[in-house]
Parts: C-alpha cells; structure tokens; sequence
C-alpha cells in the first residue's frame, strides 16, 4: 500500500510513530504540508494516488478526494481540526476521516496562556528593542483578577480554565460542550451567547470549531462589544477572526493586542495585516508542536491509518456513516 505522509510535525519529530509505519512495511511517500489544492492534484497525478493519507492543514477538497478515488482507502488526520477536509463529502463517499482528540489539550493550553502572558506584557515590543539595542519599555496589566472568557468548552477550552484558575483569573464560558460538574470543579461560569462573552471578559479566548456559523464571528461589530482594552487570543482558527478588523482594533487601542498561533491562510501570505502591529503576537502553528504532543498526536494517528488499513479496530473516526 501506498501512503502520503504530508505533516511536517509528524516527519520533523523522533519518536515511536515512526516506528508504526515503518513496522507496517507501507510505502510512504514524503511532502511537506500543508498542500493547497493545486499541490495536492499535482502530487496525485504524479504517484497515480495512494491508499491512505496521513495529513495536517492540507486541502483535501472534493476535487481532490475524487483525484483519489476510487483507490484511496482512508483520510487520517493528524489533529483534531477538520476544516481543510471537505468531510460531507468524504462521507458521501463512504471514506472514513479519522482524527486524534485528546493528545495535544495540555500543549496548546500552555501555549494560549503563554500568549495572553505575552500580550499582556507587550512580549513583541520589548523583545524587539532589546534585540536592536533600545531599553524602550511600555506598562503591561496583570491577568491576576481580570476575567477570562472562553469560548469553545472541549479539551482545549477546559484545560485554559485550570490554568487560568491559578493566575486568580475570574473564568466564564460559551460552547457546545458544557459539563456542569467541570464548571463547579473550576469555578467556570455559563453564559447564554458569545455575545455575553465578548461584553463582559477582559481576555477572551477562542477555542470554537471553525463552521459556517463561527467563521468571521469576531468582526469589527463584535469587537464595538468587547470592553476597550481588552485581551484576544485565538488558538483555534485562523477563520474565526476577520484580520483587518482584529488588527484595526489594536492600531487603534480598541483592543490591547491579539495573541494568535493560527492564520486564514496558512502559511502566512505576505505582506500581511498582522506584519507591522506591535500589540499583535502570532507564532506559526506551533500550539500543538512540543515533543510530548507530536508523539502523542503522531502515534495516534499512525496508529489510525495503520489499524483500519489492517483490519483492526483501534482507530477513531470522526465521520460515521
């Protein structure tokens, strides 16, 4: 069996996922993602397909699961974000997608804390002087006291909410999975909207699947609701934030700064909104990508692929059918 390994996490990290595929004696063919739908028909017509993908951000659209069909056995995602899959139609298809939820929450939850810390503090501007020789300094605010609102309640949205338990923050909350035993446990408090989220946080986090519905929700109207001042930071989605607006909002002072570790298009199209913000930190994807979590998230996956390929049935799949 053929299979294309196109997450550069995966490749670029030791550790036992490797030791999966090699032991499965699966030809694997090598890129380095995330393709775009282009590079992706490219590389398809060029291997004359494959049978199995082990894929991150790549595009995997319509157009290019017909390219795969009807040779392509599986789609394996390696994370948890299904937004470049075009998993309605891999389901009408009958093509499983699998996925690997709850190995990498501890990583990005640390990362989103770190970028609130960062924003917070004015990391970017104080970093940047100090390395071309200026003691230029700006006055930060503490997160001791101030309340965070998260938006988004799975793994990821839970484990911020312990972590910011600890700085003294004041947690409340929106999403789809809300536990009422974790909320009690960590004193989260619901909300009814997002709309409630944005007017009374001063950090707000996002941690909300990107779907028709959430995509460009944080827009120039929804950040005229938050409170002047305020702390973004987004962990999730590039697509949940329209750029121009977020980076009009901390030109202007409307909001204190954005820490993000995702864009609308990956990787960076420049020039860029963000490039020449001082109070906008983004870091390129990285939330998910310590050596603990790439071989947590690699193994599940290589473990995914190989297993449905093979018969066995350890392996999680997001698209039933």
């Amino acid at each position: 069996m053929k299979i294309l390994l196109s997450t550069t996490s995966f490749q670029d990290t030791p550790g036992r996922h490797h030791d999966v595929l090699t032991a499965s004696g699966f030809e694997v063919v090598r890129a380095r993602g995330p393709l775009n739908e282009a590079q992706m028909l490219e590389l398809i017509a060029a291997q004359k397909g494959f049978d199995g993908l082990l894929n991150g951000d790549d595009q995997i659209t319509a157009k290019v699961i017909d390219a795969l069909l009807p040779r392509l056995r599986v789609i394996a995602k390696y994370g948890i974000g299904l937004d470049s899959i075009d998993v309605a139609y891999a389901t009408q298809k009958k093509l499983p997608v699998l996925f690997t939820p709850g190995v990498n929450e501890t990583t990005v939850a640390e990362h989103t804390i770190g970028l609130m810390i960062a924003v917070a503090k004015g990391f970017w501007f104080h970093v940047r002087a100090v390395k071309n020789g200026k003691w230029s300094r700006q006055t930060g605010c503490e997160l001791y006291q101030k309340t965070l609102g998260v938006i988004g309640l799975g793994r990821i949205g839970r484990e911020v909410v312990k972590r910011a338990n600890a700085f003294g923050m004041t947690c409340i909350g929106f999403g789809n999975h809300w536990d009422d035993a974790f909320a009690r446990e960590h004193n989260l408090l619901r909300v009814a909207t997002r709309e409630d989220v944005l007017r009374q946080a001063d950090v707000v986090s996002l941690h909300a699947n990107l779907t028709p519905e959430t995509r460009g929700f944080i827009n120039k109207n929804s950040i005229a609701m938050m409170k002047d001042g305020a702390i973004l930071v987004n962990t999730a989605r590039g697509g949940l934030v329209v750029e121009g607006d977020v980076a009009a909002a901390c030109r202007s002072g409307k909001l204190r700064g954005y820490g993000a570790d995702v864009l609308a298009h990956e990787p960076m199209q420049v020039p860029h909104v963000f490039q020449e913000v001082d109070n906008i930190i983004v870091t390129p994807h990285i939330g998910s990508r310590t050596n603990e979590s790439v071989q947590r998230q690699g193994l599940r996956a290589a473990n995914n692929l190989v297993n449905y390929l093979t018969g066995k049935a350890d392996y999680i799949q997001a698209n039933k059918f």
